[in-house]
């Protein structure tokens, strides 16, 4: 019995159609010799099935990086906002414990006079002077006192019992004066009364000057609250605020001012004033030792929102709810420092929508600036990739010129080459980029000039490990019988060195330039993280894994920098499983 036997031939090399031909495989040396040596790399390349996954991962985060932005709604700066109801400072309220001051209309009274009027009441002496002026003050209760300032009336000198009297220009002085005042000089007084007036009297040597008081301010603890607006300006008044608490002094149930008439009516630690021609159901103003003032001059603060604010600090409430100017109904937080109170309200405001959470509309959420993650995700690979790409590029042709050059000419020109190599070797990195980036944030440099600077320092201080490969290379090339051919027909050095000499090198460039690649990126990630590298609004991963600094955001907002550190991670995975597939292809004898 004949056993059948079935060949898979190449049909273009069959002659004889009846004939068995042999089985054969890729990697035959019949079937080697058909292929050019590109064919062969990228047969190689195409069976590496890591090559292959790093490929496919390159050319999603191309796509995500460069078409990704195409397609997105928004723009890589755009500021997201919302609306919300917070807690806004509405009042601001204290107990009173200073004295607070009313000056009459027309009259100054402030700085100088203040501070020695406090000089005076704490020394205990009824009369002190500011500057030209004198003043006497008069207390009329506990933590009320009435400040006048003294006009001289005239001097007098006391001879033998009889007062010499020089009045002041348009001053007019009776007997019975003359006779009230020589008396109280002789009994020595300070001050003496004539009508309803009260004097005061001056000592200089033997020269005795009388003047008389006039009102010009009060100074008092309590605090005057109008029920409506266009009341605030009488209660402001001196002499309203005298007349009131003259009748408080005295327990008096009203008191007179401008020919009206008040009544008042004690409520437990404040008292409310109501006009005479008013019922009880409008009241005018309340008094009381709490200061209660509104955060904006546009917000009116009526007395019984007052009321109710002091009943709530009386009681240590935390929250209380009162009527706003607007006629409605509001809850209003108390918090309280020391002896100040806060008072805040509700109010909507536009906030910028910070650490949002993955949602239909960002999908995965906004960042600390309120920007859309996936968006500058996308924008931020443009920039990642493009800085290594150009960086990459930079030290290859650097590189390639330098230890071209160092390599085939050899000699002295090849010693002073590898010594400037050594020099930039011996370069500290880091710090250079930590000073680099401080004087930059000095300067304020542009954040876009930043990116170029970025990358021509470090293809400066990159390029040295292609450039000694390159030597290296070149080294052992030159001494090949095809260079040897180059020579022999007088071709130019230059041609020799680029079109015979790196062509030959150009396949181990590819793959120290891929792996290079992924490096970079990592460089360019950790600069930026560090905030040395791609500067805020542009966005690169790393200035937008930068987020993880913070260690709430790290721990409480994964979306904002978790998915940088990924795409940073397949980049350069992707890169490297390319590198080490083209190494394999090129040089299979590496592989085994």
């Amino acid at each position: 019995m004949t056993e059948n036997k079935t060949f898979h031939t190449d049909p273009d090399e069959v002659k004889d159609p009846n004939a068995i031909q042999p089985e054969i495989h890729l990697d035959d040396v019949q079937r080697v010799k058909v292929l050019s040596p590109t064919m062969l790399v990228l047969k190689r390349f195409l069976r590496n099935q890591l090559a292959i996954l790093g490929l496919a991962i390159l050319i999603f985060m191309f796509a995500f990086s460069f078409l990704g932005g195409l397609f997105s709604p928004y723009r890589q700066q755009q500021v997201f906002r919302k609306y919300e109801l917070i807690p806004k400072e509405y009042a601001a309220a204290a107990i009173n414990k200073d004295l607070r001051y009313i000056v009459q209309t027309g009259e100054n009274f402030s700085g100088p006079s203040l501070a020695q009027f406090v000089l005076a009441k704490n020394k205990g002496e009824p009369v002190f002077s500011a500057g030209d002026r004198d003043y006497s003050y008069t207390e009329k209760g506990e933590d009320f006192y009435l400040i006048s300032e003294l006009k001289v009336l005239t001097d007098v000198i006391v001879l033998a019992g009889n007062g010499r009297f020089t009045p002041a220009a348009g001053v007019e002085l009776t007997e019975d004066f003359q006779t009230a005042a020589l008396e109280a000089l002789k009994s020595s007084q300070t001050a003496f009364e004539y009508g309803d007036d009260e004097y005061f009297i001056s000592r200089n040597g033997k020269m005795n000057t009388i003047s008389v008081a006039h009102e010009i301010a009060l100074a008092t603890k309590l605090v005057f609250a109008a029920y409506e607006p266009e009341a605030q300006p009488l209660l402001n008044s001196l002499d309203f605020v005298e007349q009131a608490q003259l009748a408080l002094i005295n327990d008096a149930d009203s008191f007179a001012v401008g020919g009206v008439l008040y009544r008042i009516v004690i409520d437990e630690d404040s008292a409310i004033i109501y006009r005479s021609q008013d019922d009880e159901d409008h009241p005018f103003a309340s008094v009381s030792n709490i200061i209660v003032n509104p955060i904006s001059p546009d917000i009116f603060l009526s007395v019984d929102f007052k009321r109710t604010l002091n009943e709530a600090i009386a009681e240590g409430k935390t929250t209380f709810t009162a009527v706003t100017q607007n006629g409605t109904e509001e809850t209003f937080t108390i918090n309280r420092v020391h002896e100040t109170y806060t008072v805040y309200a509700q109010r909507t405001s536009q906030l910028i929508d910070m650490y949002a959470p993955p949602s239909n509309e960002h999908l995965l959420g906004t960042d600390g600036n309120g920007m859309d993650v996936l968006t500058r995700l996308m924008y931020g690979g443009r920039i990642s990739l493009l800085v290594g790409f150009v960086v990459v590029f930079f030290e290859v042709i650097l590189g390639v010129l330098i230890g071209g050059v160092a390599g085939f000419f050899g000699g002295i020109i090849d010693t002073i080459l590898m010594r400037i190599v050594d020099l930039f070797n011996s370069i500290p990195f880091y710090p250079i980029v930590i000073i680099l980036g401080s004087v930059m944030d000095t300067l304020k440099v542009n954040p876009y000039a930043r990116i170029f600077i970025l990358m021509t320092v470090l293809g400066l201080l990159g390029w040295t490990n292609i450039a000694r490969v390159v030597r290296g290379q070149i080294l052992s090339l030159r001494e090949q019988d095809f260079m040897v051919a180059t020579e022999a027909t007088g071709i130019r050095i230059s041609r020799r060195i680029f079109r015979h000499l790196v062509p030959n090198v150009m396949p181990l460039l590819i793959v120290q330039a891929t792996l290079a690649l992924g490096n970079i990126i990592i460089i360019e990630a950790t600069l930026s993280f560090l905030g040395l590298g791609v500067k805020y609004p542009i966005a690169s991963w790393g200035n937008i894994i930068n987020a993880a600094t913070n260690l709430h955001v790290m721990t409480s907002y994964w979306y904002v920098w978790i998915p940088a550190g990924i795409l940073i991670v397949l980049t350069v995975l992707g890169f490297n499983f390319v590198g080490d597939g083209l190494r394999d292809a090129f040089d299979p004898k590496m592989k085994r």
